[in-house]
C-alpha cells in the first residue's frame, strides 16, 4: 500500500492526511526536507533574528492598521492627552495619539513595531557583514547575496516611510529633507516631487501614498524576496566552518526536525521577549512630545532612525555648492550626497562579483573563510563600516556639538576629513591586524600553545614549555586555501606572435595580486615544516 492510500481502520485525521498527500505530496516533501542538516554555530542565528523581527513587524503592523487613519484631513484634537487639546492636526497624527493613549496596549504595540523595525535593519546589516567577512557570498550564493542586499535596502526605505506616517513634527522634518533631495535631481526632480506629494509640499496625498507603499508595496516585495532567499538557502545547503569531517560536499550539524525546530522556536520567543522588553522600558518616537507637523516649524534635535543617519550625514557635511549649467541651477550640496548614497551602498553589493572576476574562481564554496585569512576583503569591509559610522556621526553633528560643548563647524570639518582619511587608515590597520593574526596562527601550528610553564635547561637557558595543539585545532588553523594570483599571459607565444595584454586583463591581474599577492597573506606552514619542528630537528 502506498503512503497516498487510506489504510484500513485509519482514523479521520489519518484519512484526511492521506487525501492531502495524494494531491499535494506532503509525505514526500516532508521526508526530503524535515531531516535536512543545519550547522550549529551562533553566527547563523543572525539571519534568524532578521526573520523573527520581520514576523514581529508584520504581526504588530497588521494590528496597527486597524486603528490608524492614513489621512491628512484636518481635525481639532479632543482626546485624553490634555496638552494637545484644541490643536489642529491631521487625522493621521490624531489617530496615532489615540493609539498611544486610548487603545488598550496601543502604545506598547506601537513601540514593539518601531523597535522591531530598528532591530530588523540592524540584524540584516550585521548578518550581511557576517556573510561578507566569511566569504559566504561566493558561488553558488551570489544571487542570494543580491536578494539579501535588496531586503536591506527595502527595509531601510520601508522604515523611513513608516517613520513618516504619524505626521508629527519630527517625521515631517524628515519628509521635508527627502523633498529637498528629490528637487535637487536635474530636469525631472520637480516632476517627481509633484507626482509623489500630489502638489506643493506638503500636499494632501503624501501620508495616504506613504501608507500604501509602507503596508502593501514594499512588504509584498520583501516577502517575495524573503521566500526566494529561504528557498535558495535550502537548495544550496548551509555554509559551515572548516573542521574535522567537514568538506565542501557535506554538512555537519543537527537535523531540522526535531532539534533545530525546537531551538528555533525557543529563539523566536526569546527575540520577541527582548524586543517587547525594550519597548516596555525605553520610549521611542514620542510623537506627543513633538506635536503635529507644521511647515513653518522644525523640531529641535531632528534625527532620523540610525540606518538613515548615513544619508543625513552626507547632506550635513557637504558644502552648499551651486553651479549653473545651460540656464539651470544644480544644487551640488544636495545632489552629490543624493548620488553618493546609492553608490556607497552599492559598492558592498557588487564586491562579490568583482572578487569572482578578479580571482577567476568558478568553484563552489561551502566552507567559510576565517576573516583573518582574507585580509584584503576583511580590510575593505571594515573600511566600508568605518565610512558608514563617520557619516552617521556627521548626521548627528548638532547633538555632538551641544552635548560635548564643541564647535559645530569643527565637527563638520572633522567629518569631512574623516570621510576620506578614516576608511584608508582602517583599511591599513585591519589588513596588518589580519596578517599579524596569520603569523600568530603559523607560530601556534609550528611551536604549539604557550603553557606559561618556564623550564631551565641543563646549560642554564630558560625556555617556555609549549603544548602541542590538538588535531582538530591544527585542522582549523591550516584548512584554508591560499590561491595564487593570476598571471598575465605571455606577450609573445611560441610562434613569435605578439599578444599584448589588454586593459581588462591588466586590471584583473592587478586586482588578483592585491587580493592574493605576497603582501596580502602569510604562507601557512607546510606538513614538512611541522614535522621538522615537532621531530626536534629544527632547533
Amino acid at each position: 500500500m502506498t503512503p497516498n492510500e487510506s489504510r484500513p481502520g485509519a482514523g479521520r485525521g489519518q484519512r484526511a492526511a492521506d487525501w492531502a498527500d495524494g494531491r499535494l505530496g506532503i509525505y514526500t516533501l516532508a521526508r526530503a526536507n524535515l531531516r535536512k542538516i543545519f550547522p550549529d554555530h551562533w553566527s547563523f542565528m543572525l539571519g534568524e533574528i532578521c526573520l523573527y523581527s520581520f514576523v514581529i513587524i508584520i504581526l504588530t503592523g497588521v494590528w496597527l492598521t486597524l486603528f490608524f487613519k492614513p489621512s491628512m484631513g484636518e481635525v481639532i484634537y479632543d482626546g485624553v492627552y490634555v496638552p494637545l487639546k484644541g490643536i489642529p492636526m491631521s487625522e493621521a497624527y490624531a489617530s496615532t495619539v489615540d493609539i498611544s493613549f486610548e487603545v488598550r496596549g496601543g502604545l506598547l504595540v506601537r513601540q514593539i513595531h518601531h523597535w522591531a523595525a530598528l532591530v530588523f535593519v540592524a540584524a540584516m546589516l550585521v548578518h550581511m557583514m557576517r556573510v561578507f567577512f566569511t566569504g559566504a557570498f561566493r558561488k553558488p550564493r551570489e544571487i542570494n547575496w543580491v536578494f539579501g542586499f535588496l531586503l536591506l535596502l527595502l527595509g531601510m526605505f520601508d522604515g523611513f516611510f513608516g517613520y513618516s506616517l504619524p505626521d508629527d513634527l519630527l517625521s515631517g522634518t524628515g519628509i521635508r529633507f527627502m523633498e529637498g533631495a528629490i528637487l535637487a535631481v536635474p530636469l525631472v526632480g520637480t516632476y517627481i516631487q509633484m507626482f509623489l506629494f500630489g502638489g506643493e509640499f506638503p500636499g494632501h496625498d503624501i501620508v495616504p501614498r506613504f501608507f500604501t507603499i509602507h503596508v502593501l508595496l514594499i512588504p509584498g516585495i520583501m516577502l517575495g524576496l524573503l521566500v526566494a532567499h529561504l528557498i535558495l538557502v535550502f537548495y544550496h545547503k548551509h555554509t559551515q566552518w572548516a573542521g574535522p569531517g567537514k568538506t565542501e560536499k557535506n554538512v555537519v550539524g543537527m537535523p531540522l526536525m526535531p532539534v533545530y525546530m525546537a531551538k528555533a522556536g525557543g529563539f523566536f520567543f526569546l527575540v520577541f521577549g527582548v524586543i517587547a522588553l525594550m519597548a516596555a522600558v525605553a520610549t521611542i518616537n514620542p510623537i506627543w512630545a513633538y506635536g503635529p507637523y507644521r511647515p513653518d516649524q522644525v523640531s529641535t534635535d531632528a534625527q532620523p532612525d540610525w540606518y538613515m543617519g548615513f544619508a543625513e550625514g552626507l547632506i550635513r557635511v557637504m558644502p552648499g555648492w551651486e553651479i549653473g549649467v545651460w540656464g539651470h541651477t544644480l544644487n551640488l550640496g544636495v545632489l552629490v550626497p543624493f548620488t553618493l548614497f546609492p553608490v556607497i551602498l552599492g559598492a558592498i553589493a557588487v564586491y562579490p562579483f568583482v572578487e569572482s572576476w578578479a580571482t577567476d574562481d568558478r568553484r563552489e564554496h561551502h566552507l567559510l573563510d576565517r576573516p583573518r585569512n582574507a585580509p584584503v576583503r576583511t580590510a575593505l569591509g571594515a573600511a566600508w563600516i568605518s565610512l558608514y559610522l563617520v557619516m552617521l556621526a556627521g548626521g548627528g553633528n548638532d547633538l555632538f556639538a551641544t552635548h560635548l560643548h564643541l564647535s559645530l563647524n569643527s565637527i563638520t570639518y572633522a567629518v569631512r576629513v574623516g570621510f576620506v582619511a578614516v576608511p584608508v587608515v582602517v583599511f591599513v590597520v585591519t589588513k596588518r591586524w589580519c596578517l599579524g593574526l596569520q603569523r600568530r596562527d603559523r607560530e601556534k601550528v609550528l611551536h604549539g600553545r604557550e603553557t606559561g610553564v618556564v623550564k631551565r635547561l641543563p646549560h642554564g637557558e630558560f625556555v617556555e614549555v609549549h603544548a602541542p595543539l590538538a588535531p582538530a585545532e591544527l585542522h582549523r588553523l591550516t584548512a584554508h586555501e591560499q590561491p595564487r594570483p593570476l598571471e598575465l599571459p605571455a606577450p609573445v607565444d611560441e610562434n613569435g606572435v605578439a599578444h599584448p595584454a589588454g586593459v581588462l586583463e591588466r586590471t584583473r591581474a592587478r586586482l588578483s595580486r592585491g587580493l592574493h599577492g605576497e603582501g596580502s597573506r602569510i604562507a601557512k606552514p607546510t606538513a614538512g615544516e611541522y614535522h621538522e619542528i615537532t621531530d626536534g630537528r629544527g632547533h
